[in-house]
């Protein structure tokens, strides 16, 4: 599915940008969930991926977001 980006309408870069956001730390979570049935400590680590990557994403692209 191809998002054409007109010079007005930017709405296909902000969902991008979102997407970047979210998307790996919201997979992060799920495998997390999905592996805390049989190993809790890998699960930690996952959750804490998840957490490290939405900070930093959040710092990055937000500052990114903000200059619009």
């Amino acid at each position: 599915m191809i998002l054409p980006l007109e010079v007005g309408n930017l709405d296909g870069l902000v969902f991008l940008i979102v997407l970047v956001m979210f998307g790996p730390a919201l997979l992060l979570l799920g495998i997390g969930l999905l592996v805390r049935r049989s190993n809790k400590k890998a699960a930690k680590v996952f959750y804490i991926l998840a957490g490290i990557y939405l900070l930093v994403s959040l710092g990055i692209c937000g500052t990114m977001l903000t200059g619009y």
